[in-house]
């Protein structure tokens, strides 16, 4: 407690003034050393993900006592906020034909380390025209797979030269 006394029995500028020694000697116990966050922010702010990269994403899961490590590789659709401290970046990946997004938070602790595996160049900063690019293209293949399954097999025929000789005999 900050005040032995009875607070209420005080003045306003007494308590003003312990209030503000009380700050005082809290802020001087955190020292720049001592990390406020798990994560290293200054590794952290140096990374240059964009959009348009092929990013390995190691991503830390914890099941009951372990911890382990599972990667995530995708597409980056958009960076947003950059490297604020709410940023955040957008990974697509197409997992068993299905399209998977996950968002992650730069400064998340749940990322362990991230690996540029490919650079594209790209003219836009958000990429989700990608969403329906792949959906278009999926159609495009689910419609070749139905117009040869609807052609019906024909039947085997005799080789030609068979039948010719039994008319003959």
């Amino acid at each position: 407690m900050i005040f032995k006394e009875k607070w209420h029995d005080l003045p306003e500028w007494y308590i003003c003034d312990r209030l503000s020694e009380h700050m005082e000697t809290t802020i001087a116990k955190i020292s720049p050393i001592s990390p406020i966050s798990p994560v290293n922010m200054e590794a952290r702010k140096k990374w240059d993900i964009r959009a348009g990269d092929t990013i390995k994403v190691w991503q830390k899961i914890k099941e009951k006592d372990k911890v382990r490590l599972q990667l995530f590789e995708g597409l980056v659709l958009a960076v947003k906020h950059g490297k604020e401290a709410g940023g955040t970046f957008t990974v697509r990946k197409i997992a068993s034909g299905v399209g998977v997004e996950k968002i992650f938070p730069v400064y998340s602790p749940v990322i362990d380390k991230i690996e540029i595996v490919k650079r594209a160049k790209v003219r836009q900063a958000k990429l989700y025209h990608i969403r329906r690019k792949a959906a278009k293209e999926i159609q495009r293949e689910m419609r070749n797979i139905r117009s040869v399954k609807d052609e019906e097999p024909v039947p085997n025929e005799e080789p030609k030269e068979a039948v010719t000789e039994k008319k003959a005999e």
